[in-house]
Order: structure tokens, then sequence, then C-alpha cells
């Protein structure tokens, strides 16, 4: 049987953390899971339901309320997220849901609640998830470890051509700061903030295709399980 292993992927906003991940795991014929989504999904139900994550009550009460799985699409091929039941992997993708996600995300319980449910997705490996803190925090045992970087201007750009699709009201500047109020929070936060871990391997696809970045990724992915074959 061949080995497996845990992948991680982080990085700063819009640096296609989501789409490297999605396409490894499909080249390796792991399982992909976006943490990300799930902070989404807890904003999404704390908006919804008006919960106020100022008070630590309302908000414990509120994540005993939330279930959150992932089901694979046949017709997308790719896993989809769903909240109580519902599927929202759309609806989460909302500029509203962005500007809100850091401050939800930076709440001691709900990193608590988001982490213990990733670790016990990736208990028996073969997994590609990323976010922010997964190779710091979740998986600090991680096998492969990637940081992805971009020039700011790049991001901003990827982020605004995304959200464009959805809403062409909105603005190149909302998106930027946007995109640097996340990053500001991210790295600020006092519960495991976003940084590169001291294992980890850069890649800065600024003047990347999706296609190099993928076979650099796959390179190294394949050369760490040529070690433990």
């Amino acid at each position: 049987m061949k080995p497996k292993i845990t992948i991680t992927i982080d990085g700063w906003s819009s640096c296609g953390k989501s789409t490297l991940a999605k396409q490894l795991a499909k080249v390796l014929g792991y399982v992909y899971i976006d943490s990300g989504a799930m902070y989404r999904a807890i904003t999404l139900y704390f908006l919804r339901n008006h919960i106020d994550w100022t008070d630590e009550k309302e908000v414990t009460e509120a994540l005993n309320n939330i279930s959150i799985e992932f089901h694979y699409n046949d017709v997308s091929q790719q896993s989809e997220i769903y909240l109580n039941g519902e599927n929202v992997e759309y609806v989460i993708r909302d500029l509203v849901i962005a500007e809100k996600v850091s401050d939800v995300a930076a709440i001691e319980s709900v990193r608590s609640f988001a982490v213990a449910q990733q670790q016990k997705l990736g208990m028996y490996k073969g997994i590609v998830m990323d976010g922010r803190d997964i190779g710091t925090t979740v998986f600090p045992d991680a096998e492969l470890k990637i940081f992805m970087t971009a020039d700011t201007a790049v991001r901003v750009e990827r982020r605004f051509k995304e959200l464009y699709a959805k809403n062409p009201n909105i603005t190149i500047e909302e998106v930027k700061n946007n995109l640097e109020m996340r990053d500001y929070i991210d790295s600020n936060r006092k519960i495991s903030p976003l940084r590169k871990a001291e294992d980890a391997i850069e890649i800065d696809n600024t003047n990347l295709s999706m296609e190099e970045q993928l076979r650099k990724a796959i390179d190294l992915a394949e050369k760490k399980l040529k070690r433990l074959a």
C-alpha cells in the first residue's frame, strides 16, 4: 500500500491556495478540505441568526448548534460545504461574509471548534487542507507544508475578477480595502496568527500560471512520498 501524507497549504488572501489545493488533491487522489470555508460557514450562521460574537456565551451556544460537513459533488467534481444540512458553498463566497470572517475566525472558541473539526477530518492522512494556520496549528507535524504568497496588486486583481462575476457593482477599491484588512487581522490576531511555518516551502505565484504552480507542488509531494516509500 502506498504511503499517504498530510499536505498543508497556508498563505495570504487570494493567493490561489484553494485552487492549488483542489488540483493537487485531485492529482494525488487525496481528499481536499477548505478550512476557510468552515470559518465562512460559521460566519454565515452568526449573521443569519444575529449572533453577537463579542458575547462569549452567545458564541458558545451558537457553536453547539452548528454542524459542518463536506460532500463531494459529482457535477462540479469537488467537495462542497454543508451548514446544518444546507449546501452553502456559493453563499459563503459573498463579500458580506468576506468582510466579517476574519473577525469571527479570531475568536478563540471559534478557532478551537474549527481546529477540532479539521483535525478529525485529517486523522487518516491522504488530505490536502488550505487555510491560514494549517501548517502551524492544525497539523504542525504534516509531512509537506506549502506557504503561498504573491504581490498585493496581483492578489487584488484576482479577487476583483472573482467577485465582479457575481457582483458587477463592486469596485476594485472595495476589494483592496477588504483584502488588506483581512491580511492585517489574520496576521495580528492573538490566536493562531497567519505566519509561515519554519519548515514550510514558499511558492510565490505572482508570475506563475496555475499549471506551473501545480507542477511545483506535485514535485514537492512526489519527493516527500518517495522518501517514505
